[in-house]
């Protein structure tokens, strides 16, 4: 088998069933097989898929173990050559899986690729969690191409040029090269769900691989389908997981940027210490927003800052720096992009 398409589900029985038809549909007539990997969901998703989908291939996880936990298991079980993590909320027109396939065959340098994420309710815009590929600012902010902090563009072809090099691609809907997939231990765990994908594209960066998005791809993403924008435990996993990816990262994307000056030994000591000020002040910023959250009567989402930090202390550990010269990534944009266009917002 070329490319295994896996839903990871959890609880989302609706979904499956509205848009797991399509999704089969789509793949007739390629080399591709999908597949459904279930994590202990209690919402009668398992019965359903063996009744009314007995053609689609079953793992069955024992427990909840997250968006990391759960791909990481269920592609231990497959063997293609790509593997497509897809969320059970997207809708997938024909012909949408093509054009991933004939780019990773053609760019052996690419090591994951994904289409443009379009808005399932509102189809002239782009989706929140993708948009048209995925970029992020100097303190550590994720936004993409055609969504700055909560405004979302219009899709109106600005981005339906060539292929783009991105620093990652949504999990939403991404296809990764499985034999690299393997090579870098798949998603990092600590994440359970929530920037692990922005993790793993980095990494891939720093492996000196690409990560394109193809605008002649397009899905359509509901959104929001697991955890609720207003949830405190998305807010808690989001403020955590940003600070592990740039514990994971930025050592050895300093290395990088630093190529070619000093010696070895100096380069990583100056890079480590680099990332320490870039957290320390990533986390005094954090500290800005839980204030905020407090002086508004947002006590859950306050707490959840607090957790985030307190988690992300007994979760670091520092990022590796491989023994050859890690690869400067795309998509890394030396600004403070987020931060001043939440200050002109205001």
């Amino acid at each position: 088998m070329k490319t295994a398409v896996v839903i990871l589900n959890y609880n989302t029985k609706d979904y499956l069933r509205k848009f797991l038809p399509g999704l089969m549909a789509s793949c007739e007539g390629l080399d591709a097989q999908v597949w459904v990997a279930d994590n202990a969901s209690a919402d009668g998703s398992v019965e359903m898929l063996q009744a009314d989908f007995p053609e689609v291939p079953l793992i069955l996880l024992d427990k909840n173990f997250g968006f990391t936990g759960g791909y990481n298991r269920a592609l231990q079980e497959i063997e293609a050559e790509y593997f497509v993590l897809i969320n059970s909320d997207i809708e997938v027109p024909e012909g949408w899986l093509d054009p991933l396939v004939q780019w990773m065959d053609s760019h052996p340098e690419c090591g994951a690729c994904g289409p443009k994420l379009i808005s399932y309710a509102n189809r002239a815009y782009f989706e929140y969690a993708g948009a048209a590929g995925g970029l992020l600012d100097k303190y550590g902010y994720p936004f993409c191409r055609g969504r700055l902090l909560q405004k979302v563009q219009k899709d109106q072809g600005q981005y339906d040029g060539a292929p783009a090099n991105v620093l990652w691609v949504s999990g939403a809907c991404l296809m990764v090269r499985a034999s690299l997939w393997k090579a870098l231990g798949g998603l990092d765990e600590r994440f359970f769900a929530h920037m692990e994908e922005i993790d793993l594209c980095w990494r891939m960066q720093l492996s000196g691989y690409k990560v394109t998005v193809l605008p002649q791809s397009r899905v359509y993403h509901i959104g929001g389908g697991t955890l609720p924008n207003e949830s405190p435990f998305k807010l808690r996993l989001n403020f955590r997981n940003n600070l592990l990816l740039l514990e994971n990262n930025l050592p050895a994307t300093f290395m990088a940027e630093m190529a070619g000056r000093h010696s070895r030994p100096d380069r990583e000591s100056l890079a480590r210490r680099k990332t320490r000020r870039r957290i320390r002040l990533r986390m005094c910023l954090d500290g800005g927003s839980a204030l905020v959250y407090l002086l508004t009567g947002r006590w859950s989402f306050f707490r959840a800052v607090l957790s985030a930090h307190r988690e992300y202390r007994q979760l670091r550990r520092p990022g590796a720096i491989p023994p050859s010269a890690p690869c400067y990534p795309d998509g890394l944009v030396n600004e403070a992009v987020v931060l001043k266009a939440l200050f002109r917002k205001k």
